[in-house]
Formats: C-alpha cells, structure tokens, sequence
C-alpha cells in the first residue's frame, strides 16, 4: 500500500510493522519513524486503527488465555528463521 505521499518512511514499511509497533516490540528510533508517519499519513493511520481494533478485540475475547510456554519458543524461533531468510533473498525485477 502506498498513500502516493513521499514519505521518509515507506508506507508498506509501517503497515508490515504495525503490530510490532503496537506491541512495544520495536527499537525507539524505529517507533519514532512509524508515529511520525502516521501523523502525516492518514491511509496508514486509518489502516493502523482497524489493526488497533482487532488487536483490542482479540484481547477482550481471549484475553484469559495463556499460550504454553513451548508454543510461545516454537513461534519465536519459527518467525526468527522466516525474517533471516527474508533478509537474505535478492530482488530481482529482470
């Protein structure tokens, strides 16, 4: 997704963080690039408001509910594999 509007951030760059941000998983500089985009970015802010949304709604609904310990490790090193071997792919647009 892309507003059109340049931007120092790139729209999909914050769309595809937003849960970190919204988590207080990412690094302070990194927030202050996402906050300061979507201050300037209303198709972003809009979109960051549903994933507010849903992210409220799904701890309303299963806010209880603890995930095992194990689970939690397996998705960790899981998600850890796929972002090392995104960062290793080359783009190619031939």
């Amino acid at each position: 997704m892309s507003c059109g509007d340049p931007h120092e951030t790139d729209c999909s760059d914050v769309l595809a963080e937003v849960y970190l941000y919204l988590d207080l998983e990412c690094a302070d500089d990194r927030r202050t690039l996402i906050r300061d985009h979507l201050d300037e970015c209303s198709p972003c802010l809009r979109e960051f408001g549903i994933e507010q949304e849903v992210k409220a709604l799904v701890a309303r609904c299963c806010g209880s509910e603890l995930a095992p310990a194990d689970l939690k490790n397996r998705l960790r090193a899981k998600l850890s594999e796929l972002v090392v071997n995104a960062d290793s792919r080359e783009l190619r647009t031939d």
